[in-house]
């Protein structure tokens, strides 16, 4: 019976990463919105009602596929920073490092990246499970302003009086031990780090930045200062 079993087991995996990967060609060619289980079935040689087997609704495919990109993404951060911890890089550069792992993966894979920071798809509401997915790469860099405060310390950055209190409940919620300063910091080169890359993958940069590994070399330091990240 366990041999049976496995053999079912091998067969659902099969099956479930080739559902996943036709799915992934209809995004590229027609993006979120239009995403069908009927059409994925269809493509497969499958009846739809074996695939809802699978997945019963098109929003359980979409957290899937959502929840893949963001574990690929927090993956590639994650080998990064591994790898200039072992070369005994300092946290400047470790986040430098960890910027660009994070923007070569938007490259490679502009499609789930335009799925988890692109437009909302209408209609679907990410479930909790996305969250701790979707946090991984973000942890990454708030682990890097962790070791540069245990160590030399970080320039705290401005703060003003009226964003504390937000800045402390920040703090407490997802960046425990940090400065409130470096928090609210952190949550702003987060989302200018997502700027820079979405604009270089959906085309804002055209005619505007063409050096374009310089350009984004050169931002990330600035970002990696406004978070209080010394010079080596």
């Amino acid at each position: 019976m366990s041999t049976v079993r496995g053999a079912r087991e091998r067969a659902r995996i099969e099956v479930t990463a080739a559902i996943k990967d036709e799915a992934r060609r209809r995004l590229a060619a027609e993006g979120a919105a239009k995403l069908s289980l009927r059409a994925v079935a269809r493509e497969l040689g499958m009846v739809s009602s074996a695939l809802y087997r699978y997945f019963p609704s098109r929003d359980e495919l979409l957290t899937a596929l959502i929840i893949d990109a963001y574990d690929s993404l927090g993956s590639a951060a994650e080998t990064a920073d591994a790898a200039s911890v072992t070369a005994g890089a300092p946290p400047r550069a470790r986040w430098s490092e960890v910027c660009a792992a994070i923007r070569v993966w938007a490259l490679a894979h502009p499609h789930e990246y335009a799925l988890v920071y692109g437009s909302p798809v209408p209609g679907y509401s990410a479930p909790a499970d996305t969250i701790g997915p979707a946090s991984r790469a973000a942890n990454v860099l708030i682990g890097i302003a962790r070791s540069a405060h245990r160590g030399r310390g970080l320039a705290l950055p401005p703060l003003p009086v009226a964003l504390r209190p937000e800045a402390e409940r920040m703090a407490r919620d997802f960046a425990e031990g940090l400065p409130p300063e470096v928090v609210a910091a952190l949550v702003a080169a987060w989302a200018q780090l997502v700027g820079l890359v979405s604009c270089e993958l959906f085309g804002q940069f055209e005619r505007v930045v063409e050096e374009r590994d310089a350009f984004f070399g050169h931002a990330v330091a600035q970002l990696a200062h406004t978070v209080g990240l010394r010079p080596v």
